[in-house]
């Protein structure tokens, strides 16, 4: 783990997050600043900067996230409404923390309001 990264003291329990799950490999929480609103991040608890930084050792992991969005997305009531995946790479696509992650987006459809702070998020996601 990286002592700078900001995910990483999330992981290490440094700083706070609201979680949404947590196993031995990966980690989802509330995004801070959500785009949609239902909107966590998928995040492994190996320091990987980047898909550029990925590794055949890395295969497993960036499976069990995959499918744990699918897992996460029924959790949180978006699955079959439909839901976005999105991982940047790199600063010029967006990628503003240097840990691998992939956001999960959606529940346009089941909320008449676009959610903005983190407490409506909370409230959203004690809804599903």
């Amino acid at each position: 783990m990286k002592s700078d990264c900001i995910f990483c003291k999330i992981i290490k329990g440094e700083a706070s997050a609201n979680f949404v799950y947590r196993d031995e490999d990966i980690v989802v929480f509330h995004d801070t600043r959500p785009k949609a609103p239902v909107h966590v991040l998928i995040v492994p608890i190996e320091h990987i900067e980047s898909v550029n930084s990925l590794e055949e050792k890395h295969s497993a992991i960036i499976s069990k996230m995959m499918l744990k969005a699918r897992e996460i997305a029924q959790r949180l009531g978006i699955r079959d409404s439909g839901y976005k995946l999105v991982i940047n790479v790199g600063s010029g696509a967006g990628q503003v923390i240097f840990h691998l992650h992939i956001h999960l987006i959606g529940g346009w459809g089941r909320y008449e309001n676009f959610v903005k702070t983190r407490a409506e998020a909370r409230a959203i996601s004690t809804e599903a």
